[in-house]
C-alpha cells in the first residue's frame, strides 16, 4: 500500500511538469520563434524605446533653450531674429562654452568600455556602447543646439537610441552580430523619430552604415524605425517635417534643368565635404582645450546670426522658408554662405550632432538659386524654384553621403508626392555620380578610415565558426530520464538537447521527438535519451568557414548546430546560431569602398 502510494505521488509530481511540456511543444508547433523572430521583437521595443529618448532630447533642448534665450519661439531662427544683437554673438558662445566644459570633464571618465561611437560600434567595434559617455556627448550636444550651434540634432537622437539598443542586448547576452545588428536597429529608430521618415530611417543604416540590405538585416532595422515613427507621431501628431510645395512636371522636357541640377550639385558636393574636413584639421592644429575652441565656434556663429539669425540651429525653419519661396535670390546666396560658414565653425570646433540637416538645407537653397536662375534664362522658362529646391535637397543629400536610395526614398517620404519621383531620381544619381568621380569619399567616410573600418570588413569575411559559437551548450547524459530532459527543455526554451557521454558528442534529443510520450506518463518514466536520441546529427567543426556553417544549416531545420572537435574525438564544445551566421556572412560583403561613418 506504502509502495502503491508512493508511486501515485510521484505521477503526481510529474503532471505539472508534463502540462508545462504539452504547452510549450504545442507553442514550438504553431509559433515556433526563431533567433529572427525573436530580434523582430526587440527591434520593435528598442524603436519604442529610442523615439521615447528622441522626444524627451526635444523637450529638453526647448527647455534649454528657454532658458538661455527667454524665447518660447517655434523655432531657434525665430528665436534669435527676436533677440538683441549682442544677445545673438554672446549666446552661441556660450552654449559653446559649456557644451565643451562638459565634454572636456566628461571625457575625462574614460573607463575601459566600449566606444562612444554608436558608428563605430556598429561597424567596428563589438556593438558595446559606454553609457557614461554616450550621456556626456548627448548632454554637450543638447547645449550646442539649444544655444544656436548649426549643427542637427539627429546625432544626439541616433546616439541615444543606439545606447539603449546596446545596453538592452547586453542584458539579453547576445553574441556580437546580434547585438551589432540590434545597435543598427537603434541608429535606425533614431533617424526615423527625428524625420518622421521610416524607411529612409532603415536604409540610411543598411545602406551606410552596415552596407548590406539582407532581408535578415533590413527586416528588423525597418521594424525598429517603423515603430519608431508611429510612437513620435502619437506623441507629436503626424504632419509632415517641412511644408512641402505642390508639384507638377509639365513635360518631358522640363526633366533637362533637374539633370543639370543634379550635374551642378555633384560637383559643389565635394568641395563641401573638403571644407568641412578642413575645418575639423584646422581646429585640431590648435593647442588649445576643447572647451576654448567650442568657445570661439559659438562666437562665430553668433558674429554671423548678428546679421542673419536664420545661421542658427539645424536650417529647419530656413528650408520652410525657401520652400515656400519667401526670401529674394539675393538674400538667400548670402545666407547660404553665411550658413556653410556657421557649419563649418560648429562642426569644426568639436561639436557633437549631426550634419545631415544643414546638409538639407544647403541642397534647397542650391535649388532654389538654380531654379531662379532658370526662370531668368532666355525663352522665359516656366519652372518652380521651390521645386528645385526640394529636389536639390535630395540630390545634395545623395552627393554628400554617396546613398542615392536612402536620399531619394526620404525626400519620396517627405512629400508623399509621386510627381516629385522622375526629376528627384535623376537628379540624385547624376549627383551622385558626379560627386564621386571627384571625391571617392562620403562625408561619412573619414572617422571610420582613420580607425580601420575597411579592416574589419576583411575580419568579417575571415570569421570561423570558433570565433561565433556558444560554449557549454546545454546537455543531457545518455542514461537522463524523461522528467529530466523535459525540465530542461522547459527552463531553457531550445529545440534540440545535445546528449553527450563524458565529453563525446552522441546526438540530440528534439522537443518534437518527445510529443509521443506526453500523454502516457507512465511510458514516459520509462524512456532515457539513449532510447529517442537522433544519431547521426549534423556537427560543425570549430575551423570551419562560415560559408561552410551556412551550408550545414541548409540541410537542418534547428536554430543552433553543435560544434565538436574532429571527427574522431567528437568532443562537444559549444554550438552556433544560425542568425549569427547570416549576420556576419551579410555584413561581411560590404566593399571598402562603402565604408562610411557619421559624426557624433
Amino acid at each position: 500500500m506504502q509502495k502503491s502510494g508512493a508511486t501515485s505521488e510521484s505521477r503526481d509530481s510529474r503532471l505539472p511538469s508534463l502540462r508545462r511540456l504539452k504547452f510549450w511543444v504545442w507553442f514550438e508547433e504553431r509559433a515556433h520563434p526563431s533567433d529572427l523572430q525573436i530580434t523582430l521583437l526587440w527591434a520593435g521595443i528598442v524603436g519604442f524605446c529610442g523615439a521615447l529618448c528622441s522626444i524627451a532630447f526635444r523637450v529638453a533642448t526647448s527647455a534649454v533653450h528657454k532658458v538661455l534665450t527667454g524665447s518660447s519661439a517655434p523655432g531657434l531662427a525665430e528665436s534669435f531674429t527676436h533677440l538683441p544683437p549682442l544677445l545673438r554673438f554672446v549666446i552661441p558662445g556660450l552654449g559653446g562654452l559649456i557644451a565643451g566644459a562638459i565634454l572636456y570633464f566628461g571625457m575625462r571618465w574614460r573607463g575601459q568600455v566600449a566606444s562612444t561611437d554608436y558608428m563605430e560600434a556598429v561597424v567596428l567595434g563589438d556593438g558595446k556602447i559606454s553609457a557614461r559617455l554616450s550621456l556626456v556627448k548627448c548632454l554637450s550636444a543638447l547645449f550646442t543646439i539649444a544655444s544656436g550651434g548649426s549643427i542637427g540634432r539627429e546625432g544626439p537622437l541616433v546616439q541615444l537610441s543606439s545606447l539603449v539598443a546596446s545596453l538592452a542586448g547586453r542584458l539579453q547576452k547576445w553574441s556580437i552580430p546580434r547585438l551589432r545588428l540590434l545597435v543598427g536597429c537603434g541608429a535606425a529608430a533614431g533617424i526615423a523619430s527625428a524625420y518622421n521618415a521610416p524607411i529612409a530611417g532603415a536604409l540610411f543604416v543598411a545602406e551606410i552604415v552596415l552596407g548590406s540590405v539582407a532581408m535578415e538585416i533590413f527586416g528588423p532595422l525597418v521594424f525598429s524605425s517603423v515603430i519608431a515613427t508611429l510612437t513620435v507621431r502619437a506623441f507629436l501628431g503626424a504632419s509632415p517635417l517641412y511644408d512641402i510645395p505642390s508639384f507638377q512636371l509639365g513635360g518631358n522636357w522640363e526633366i533637362i534643368p533637374y539633370l543639370l541640377l543634379g550635374l551642378c550639385v555633384g560637383m559643389i558636393a565635394p568641395w563641401f565635404i573638403r571644407l568641412l574636413r578642413a575645418s575639423e584639421k584646422l581646429a585640431a592644429r590648435i593647442a588649445a582645450p576643447v572647451y576654448v575652441k567650442m568657445f570661439v565656434g559659438g562666437l562665430i556663429v553668433g558674429a554671423l546670426a548678428v546679421l542673419h539669425p536664420e545661421v542658427c540651429g539645424n536650417g529647419y525653419s530656413a528650408v520652410n522658408a525657401i520652400l515656400r519661396g519667401q526670401w529674394f535670390w539675393q538674400t538667400l546666396a548670402v545666407i547660404l554662405i553665411f550658413k556653410v560658414l556657421a557649419t563649418s565653425a560648429t562642426f569644426g570646433s568639436g561639436a557633437v550632432g549631426g550634419v545631415f540637416t544643414p546638409t538639407l538645407f544647403v541642397g534647397a537653397s542650391l535649388g532654389f538659386l538654380f531654379g531662379d536662375a532658370a526662370q531668368r534664362l532666355p525663352g522665359h522658362l516656366l519652372v518652380n524654384p521651390s521645386a528645385f529646391a526640394l529636389v536639390g535637397m535630395g540630390a545634395f543629400l545623395a552627393a554628400i553621403t554617396h546613398a542615392p536610395i536612402m536620399a531619394i526614398i526620404m525626400i519620396f517620404e517627405l512629400t508623399l508626392d509621386y510627381q516629385i519621383i522622375l526629376p528627384l531620381m535623376l537628379a540624385c544619381v547624376v549627383a551622385y555620380y558626379t560627386s564621386v568621380s571627384i571625391e571617392k569619399r562620403s562625408i561619412y567616410a573619414e572617422a571610420l578610415r582613420r580607425k580601420g573600418a575597411g579592416d574589419y570588413r576583411q575580419q568579417l569575411a575571415e570569421l570561423h565558426v570558433r570565433d561565433l559559437m556558444k560554449s557549454n551548450p546545454l546537455t543531457v547524459q545518455p542514461t537522463a530520464r524523461f522528467a529530466e530532459i523535459g525540465e530542461k527543455f522547459i527552463a531553457t526554451r531550445v529545440n534540440y538537447l545535445y546528449v553527450t557521454e563524458g565529453e563525446r558528442f552522441v546526438g540530440a534529443v528534439s522537443l518534437h521527438d518527445i510529443k509521443n510520450y506526453l500523454n502516457t506518463p507512465e511510458l514516459a518514466g520509462l524512456v532515457i535519451a539513449r532510447d529517442i536520441v537522433r544519431d547521426p546529427f549534423p556537427v560543425v567543426r570549430p575551423e570551419a568557414s562560415l560559408a561552410e556553417a551556412m551550408e550545414r544549416f541548409v540541410h537542418h531545420d534547428g536554430e543552433r548546430l553543435p560544434v565538436v572537435t574532429n571527427s574522431r574525438e567528437r568532443r562537444l564544445i559549444g554550438s552556433i546560431s544560425k542568425t549569427d551566421v547570416i549576420l556576419a556572412l551579410a555584413g561581411s560583403t560590404r566593399s571598402p569602398a562603402t565604408v562610411r561613418s557619421v559624426d557624433g
